[in-house]
């Protein structure tokens, strides 16, 4: 609720890294790792910002924010084929009214 991210290992209670303000208070609503590249994940907050984290490139702040500013995103998941190399990642985005956006991400965070 904070905007923290934590990722814990199954056999601690301890997390093994803490983000904290990574989101600027902003509570988070979604947040899946990718599909296709083991090292990215995807969160959402509140305000509809998607941020993308590659903690191989940058494991202390996200290395992409992406605002949705035509509505409010009230969830996402992401679709790929983690089986295939062809690196095919992409984000589905429910929004408000019940629109649904498909968005590919770009090649760089989402080959294997």
């Amino acid at each position: 609720s904070d905007g923290s991210i934590r990722l814990h290992q199954m056999t601690s209670e301890y997390p093994l890294m803490q983000w904290s303000g990574s989101t600027k208070g902003q509570p988070i609503i979604a947040l899946q790792w990718a599909l296709t590249r083991p090292a990215v994940f995807f969160a959402l907050d509140a305000s509809s910002n998607i941020y993308i984290w590659d903690l191989l490139e940058n494991d202390l702040l996200p290395v992409a924010k992406q605002t949705i500013p035509s509505e409010r995103v009230v969830t996402m998941t992401l679709l790929g084929e983690p089986e295939k190399a062809n690196g095919l990642l992409g984000i589905v985005l429910a929004k408000e009214s019940g629109q649904i956006d498909i968005q590919y991400v770009k090649k760089k965070w989402a080959l294997p």
